[in-house]
């Protein structure tokens, strides 16, 4: 099969990393940092390291693709969508892959299957570190059988839910009100015990009562899962206040997310060199006032 990318972040670097490569014809991606001077360098360096060849342009990418993987941020989701239905081949399945309210999904394969493409629904359900292509894939929607066929060749862990598009997403926009609120309220936690010195006898208290949680360090690495991935995070937990307040009900806690995710992405913090006590340090430093 002929594989395309919309997008060659940290998902789609997991996922061709690891795939069955047997029954991969080609691949080849498109990512909007390529055309970024400041970021083409280390794009088409990734993409090389994952033996995926690089498109200037989405129609470029798109062009011979059997099977597409849109997997940007939530917020730049549709607009990937209604641009990729300009060139999606027909028949050609297009596995949105990204963390959006039901009805923007809806809205997503609406221009894909008017298009002449088959619109998948795909929840990505945990990190993709350290799974890669054992990270748990929900699969909705009409063309859910054939999409679950093609991911198990790929060596993918797709299972299939009963439903319309919209409702893995569902899934996995209210397990995302736990994690991503979870994120905000430890990393809260954490810098405020750790600026008044009583982290220690905070998490010594925790571990008493939920031992197998892990606190002290849970919170080291969902502190950093916020500093990396804020930004993607709070696009995300957007679409989710969306789709609760559309249901009628309250958005206190992800709304709450969104802003707690997006301040601290937004200070761009480089992870990659830095242990925990340090980040803890770098961020009370940035957040106080």
């Amino acid at each position: 099969m002929n594989i395309a990318f919309i997008g060659f972040g940290e998902a789609a670097c997991a996922f061709a990393s690891t795939w069955a490569t047997d029954c991969v014809k080609s691949a080849v991606g498109f990512d909007v940092k390529n055309n970024d001077p400041a970021q083409s360098a280390m794009m088409q360096t990734r993409f090389a390291d994952h033996g995926v060849g690089f498109s200037d342009t989405l129609e470029m990418a798109l062009a011979n693709a059997d099977v597409v993987f849109s997997l940007v941020t939530a917020d730049c989701a549709h607009t990937a969508a209604s641009d990729a239905a300009k060139h999606i081949k027909p028949d050609a399945l297009f596995f949105d892959c990204n963390s959006c309210a039901p009805q923007t999904k809806q809205r997503s394969c609406d221009v894909i299957n008017a298009a002449g493409g088959r619109y998948v629904d795909v929840a990505v359900m945990a990190p993709v570190h350290p799974a890669r292509n054992k990270t748990p894939l929900l699969i909705s929607g009409p063309d859910a059988d054939d999409a679950v066929d093609v991911l198990q060749k790929l060596n993918l862990n797709p299972s299939k839910l009963d439903g319309a598009v919209g409702r893995a997403s569902s899934v996995k926009m209210m397990r995302s009100v736990v994690i991503k609120g979870l994120e905000a309220i430890l990393t809260e936690c954490n810098l405020a015990a750790k600026t008044l010195g009583v982290e220690d006898l905070v998490w010594d208290s925790l571990e008493k009562s939920n031992p197998e949680f892990q606190w002290a360090a849970k919170a080291d690495y969902m502190a950093e899962r916020m500093a990396k991935h804020g930004v993607r995070r709070a696009a995300e937990m957007a679409e989710v206040a969306k789709t609760i307040a559309e249901l009628g009900l309250p958005n206190d806690m992800a709304t709450a997310t969104t802003t707690a995710q997006a301040r601290i992405g937004a200070l761009a913090i480089d992870c990659d060199d830095i242990d925990a006590p340090a980040l803890r340090e770098t961020l009370i430093n940035h957040l106080k006032n």
